[in-house]
């Protein structure tokens, strides 16, 4: 992943943000949303792209567009910076590889304790029943 390339093929539109406000919020666009073109992105290689894609397939659009937004602070600059840092830690914590699974086994005396338990509660369970009947 190169940063520097990614940075320069990301694209910014500030839009107005909805929600209380006031008067100013309906003068002004501060709602910052972040696109990445992950299909013609040169920042990335194949087997990343690939990843992502597997990883973000919610966050990815029919055009292969990748996009996020945000609307936290009343700065288009500060949404800006917020964004970008969010967008560039979501892509590394979705390039870290998945961790091998391996297969364990039961300990035996962990099964002979589940049984003898299970025996003890079947026993008082046993115990309860009216035999005269």
């Amino acid at each position: 992943m190169d940063k520097e390339r990614l940075m320069a093929e990301l694209r910014f539109r500030a839009v107005r943000s909805g929600g209380a406000g006031g008067q100013h919020v309906n003068k002004v666009a501060s709602k910052v949303i972040l696109e990445l073109d992950l299909l013609h992105s040169s920042g990335l290689s194949k087997e990343e792209k690939s990843t992502i894609r597997g990883k973000l397939g919610g966050r990815i659009n029919v055009q292969g567009v990748l996009s996020m937004q945000c609307d936290e602070d009343r700065s288009q600059l500060r949404n800006k910076e917020i964004v970008t840092k969010r967008f560039f830690q979501l892509l590394e914590k979705a390039l870290v590889p998945a961790k091998v699974r391996r297969a364990t086994r039961i300990p035996k005396s962990a099964v002979e304790k589940r049984l003898k338990e299970k025996k003890r509660m079947s026993d008082i369970k046993s115990l309860r029943k009216n035999r005269n009947l």
